[in-house]
């Protein structure tokens, strides 16, 4: 199936065809509920199988099918910055980069339906790849907060997102449609996804594609933006010249468009009953994808890039996992799982008036394996497993000559070019013990694991290496303690202390690449040691009767061998002559300690029957010390930030009104060596902002609904820190659902 919303007549013909059917749709649970009980309803599976939230110490935030059905958002990453419980930076509006604890990146664990994502070149500035996991297939995103490398493994420092996209379902045929218009994108984007079940045997076929043009930011601008953000000029070529040109309107962001295409096929056996069989196929690819930031960089006075984008983001995944309820021996419970990925990922610049675009291309294979068993007896749980991913990576590159044919020539490439690999495996056990059922709950866990990693440098020309292959082989160990009082069904206290670690990556040790605008350049360093965190977490939360619940968090980490970008002298210098240009050398370097320290608070208030408010905050403040002595600030430490709102509903009519806001970010907080990105924001840092959005959701029939809602109703200018773009100005979105 193909389905294309570029052209105007699309939406009146989506319209009409669904005016046809007359099937009845299945009903969802209203956003509006009518009371509040976190404590009793939410179900997670922080310990890879199911259990209650309140049996869990370690905090975990869920976003729910219905909140995802009514959100507004034009991607993944925008699904999660809209919740108000994750952070998301962006250099590019093709992107969304997550944020927990002042953690991101590589440092974060992202997994979709059991699945790692996080391969070997996951860097530790800023990744788009959340996007390639389809928000209008997702039933559910579950946000573990705080180290999870007992279960999970590396790189789970800050925590873990698991996205869970929708299964198959037995004895049932259903079809489900979506449109979505969105003004301050010009977006277009449609979705359809099919089910088709036996008894024992069901299929679900899914596909979306969007079209998002350039964005258009806010016209109320504060006191401190002055002309910052403005799109003055852009380059694009004339006669095939590259020339600057004056951009008509300065609120549209030029170069920021993008088309993305997802599909999804799965297919679910049970062959008996309690136990059964998943194969999960995904693919997602997209249009090349400007970085915008990079497009608004200045060197001498004009803008310094052509061009400069991501290629096509292709993401393929097949998966097989197999569940049994019935095993006989000592567990009770059995999950299985092996899995495929491909990943293809490029960057092509081409700096102005200059005829050589560099193009760099990274292609990554990943083979994953778990096993995960469960065993209740009497007040015990044992959770038990083993894992493993394999990464192999091919690095290439090219210079192009854009006239005269064509022609290509010799580059240096990103990572080395010779053979890259990088293996983990891992053993854990997590244990739950009521020492008290219903009121005193333990969780303890310990983790050990592998990994070995080998670079080969085939080519050291460009900056006369003094070594020819990178190798580490590190064991690591991790354990997690927490424990739990439920003096009533009120309420719950919790305390807990958990490590965590990541093992350097190739993207770590051997890369070499321009950062921050031009101004520094990263070479390798391969002896590099894996970072760790001690972790401490002190949680309590209260339902008062039906109507209001309360929850406040305050964590506390240690890192050890902090992997930070610092100044760096290679070869004995200290800057080197890149691209013609002497360039200031840094690298990334274990630094003795940082300290990183907040709290996340929320509340939910149920005022009437169909009235509901709401609010969640987070502050983080985060220190590292360096070799010599000097205390300065961790990068991708995020300003206080949240969201409030309330939701009204009247007969079949859900209405809501939220507020998303950032605090400020000033200058002197921002890391100078890192990925805090300065250079995008004001001489004084990154402004706060706060918008005001508005939506109401309306069953036209039983089978049909529209959504409409106006974000950033005040059409305000602001720019999330560390991004290079500007958030969308006042934005009209349409929206239509049918499910049959």
């Amino acid at each position: 199936m193909h389905l294309s919303l570029t052209n105007k007549k699309a939406p009146l013909l989506l319209l009409a065809c669904l005016a046809q059917a007359g099937l009845a749709a299945a009903q969802e649970r209203p956003a509006v509920r009518d009371s509040v009980h976190p404590l009793t309803e939410v179900i997670v599976t922080a310990n890879k199988f199911e259990e209650k939230s309140r049996y869990v110490a370690q905090k975990v935030e869920v976003i729910h099918a219905p909140e995802i059905r009514a959100s507004l958002s034009n991607n993944t990453g925008s699904l999660l910055e809209q919740s108000g419980k994750v952070f998301v930076q962006r250099s590019q509006l093709g992107g969304g980069s997550p944020v927990l604890r002042g953690f991101e990146a590589s440092r974060i664990l992202l997994v979709v339906d059991g699945v790692r994502m996080n391969n070997a070149i996951y860097r530790t500035g800023h990744l788009q790849n959340v996007i390639t996991i389809d928000d209008d297939i997702t039933e559910m995103v579950e946000i573990i907060y705080g180290p999870a490398s007992t279960i999970y493994g590396s790189d789970a420092l800050g925590g873990v997102i698991h996205f869970r996209t929708k299964s198959p379902q037995f004895s049932k045929t259903s079809t489900h449609l979506s449109a979505r218009y969105s003004s301050a994108f010009r977006e277009y984007t449609g979705h359809a996804d099919v089910n088709v079940g036996g008894r024992k045997f069901a299929s679900l076929t899914s596909f979306s594609y969007s079209d998002i043009g350039d964005l258009r930011m806010g016209a109320h601008r504060n006191s401190d933006d002055g002309e910052w953000g403005k799109r003055k000029q852009f380059i694009s070529q004339v006669n095939g010249v590259d020339s600057i040109l004056t951009n008509p309107d300065d609120r549209i962001q030029r170069h920021s468009a993008y088309r993305q295409y997802d599909l999804l096929q799965k297919f679910r056996w049970q062959p008996r009953e309690g136990g059964e069989h998943l194969l999960n196929l995904q693919y997602s690819t997209s249009s090349d994808i400007p970085r915008y930031d990079r497009l608004t960089d200045v060197r001498n006075g004009k803008l310094r890039w052509a061009e400069w984008y991501y290629g096509p983001q292709d993401r393929l995944m097949a998966s097989w996992q197999y569940k049994t309820t019935r095993l006989s021996g000592f567990f009770d419970q059995l999950l299985a799982g092996a899995s495929y990925q491909a990943v293809e990922e490029s960057r092509m610049q081409r700096a102005y008036r200059n005829t050589q675009r560099e193009h760099r291309v990274e292609n990554i294979h990943v083979a994953a394996f778990h096993l995960d068993l469960r065993k209740s007896k009497g007040r015990h749980e044992l959770n038990a497993g083993g894992d493993g991913q394999l990464n192999f990576l091919k690095s290439s590159a090219f210079r192009q000559n854009i006239q005269h044919g064509g022609k290509t020539f010799g580059l240096d490439t990103r990572y080395p070019d010779g053979r890259n690999y990088m293996h983990y495996f891992g053993a854990y056990a997590q244990h739950l013990y009521k020492i008290v059922p219903g009121k005193l709950i333990l969780n303890d866990g310990i983790r050990v694991n592998y990994t070995t990693l080998h670079s080969t440098f085939a080519d050291t020309s460009l900056l006369h290496l003094p070594f020819t292959e990178a190798s580490q082989n590190h064991v690591t160990y991790s354990a997690n303690l927490g424990l739990i009082y439920l003096p009533d069904v009120q309420t719950k206290l919790s305390a807990g202390a958990s490590t965590g670690y990541r093992a350097p990556n190739i993207d770590d040790i051997a890369k070499v690449f321009e950062s921050a605008g031009g101004t520094q350049l990263v070479v390798p360093n391969p002896g590099l040691k894996p970072e760790q965190t001690i972790n401490f977490d002190l949680s309590a939360s209260r339902q008062f009767g039906k109507q209001l619940f309360v929850e406040l968090n305050g964590f506390y980490s240690i890192m050890r061998n902090a992997i930070v970008l610092d100044r760096f002298r290679f070869n004995g210098k200290d800057e080197m002559l890149y691209n013609g240009v002497l360039t200031p050398v840094v690298a990334s370097q274990n630094k003795a300690k940082a300290t990183i320290a907040g709290f996340q608070a929320s509340l939910q208030w149920q005022v009437l029957e169909k009235l509901r408010a709401y609010g969640h905050v987070t502050y983080t403040h985060g220190r590292y010390t360096d070799g010599k002595g000097v205390r300065m600030p961790m990068d991708h430490i995020p300003p206080v930030f949240g969201k409030a709102g309330i939701q009204y509903g009247w007969r079949q009519l859900e209405t809501e009104g939220y507020v998303l806001f950032n605090g400020w970010k000033r200058a002197k907080n921002y890391n100078p060596n890192g990925e805090d990105n300065l250079v995008y924001a004001t001489e004084k840092g990154m402004p706060s902002w706060a918008t005001i959005n508005l939506s109401a959701r309306y069953p036209v029939m039983p089978w049909l609904k529209v959504q409409a809602g106006l974000e950033n109703l005040l059409d305000v200018h602001y720019r999330v820190f560390a991004s290079g773009i500007s958030n969308p100005g006042r934005n009209l979105v349409l929206k239509v659902q049918a499910a049959f």
